[in-house]
């Protein structure tokens, strides 16, 4: 009796992740230009605005230390305040990226005075490439070095969208 319970439940998990990963995400509208995000980084979710209006939220994954501002060059955070969109390479390490203007003047004059790198190559990117078949389980956890990561469908439909000089609000 146990045993068919046990089963039953394992066949109903299975179905619901197969579910989870198959759903079909609403797509951001054809042609819309986004021109700021926010990251609310205690809720894992990436807003896309375009012209005042949200457009779109993102589920994202962080940092593997996600609390708090970043520090310096190593310490696994995702910093937290203003920036914009700098850079968009399609050929990374991971799949596509956006680039994220950290460290601004504000980061580099605070690490000067601890001594520390602030590091950089802050990015809002896809999943490592060649782990695209990951998907939206990357959500589970947080795996970036500092980044913001969402699947690799949404950064590319980011990446399309998302206008160089839009603003970035990380916030904790």
């Amino acid at each position: 009796m146990i045993k068919k319970a046990v089963v039953r439940v394992c066949i109903l998990l299975l179905i619901t992740l197969v579910a989870y990963y198959f759903y079909p995400e609403e797509k951001l509208p054809p042609d819309i230009k986004i021109n700021a995000l926010v990251v609310l980084k205690s809720k894992r979710q990436l807003l896309a605005y375009s012209n005042g209006k949200l457009i779109k939220t993102y589920k994202i994954s962080l940092g593997r230390t996600p609390v708090g501002d970043k520090e310096y060059q190593g310490d696994g955070k995702t910093p937290e305040g203003i920036y914009c969109i700098n850079d968009k390479n399609p050929n990374s390490s991971c799949y596509m990226n956006l680039g994220v203007s950290y460290p601004d003047q504000q980061d580099i004059e605070r690490c000067k005075k601890t001594n520390k790198h602030t590091g950089g190559d802050i990015k809002i990117h896809g999943l490592l490439n060649g782990q695209g078949y990951i998907g939206k389980f990357h959500r589970w956890y947080d795996w970036t070095a500092g980044c913001i990561a969402v699947t690799n469908d949404e950064v590319e439909e980011l990446y399309n969208a998302v206008e160089i000089g839009a603003k970035i609000e990380i916030k904790p």
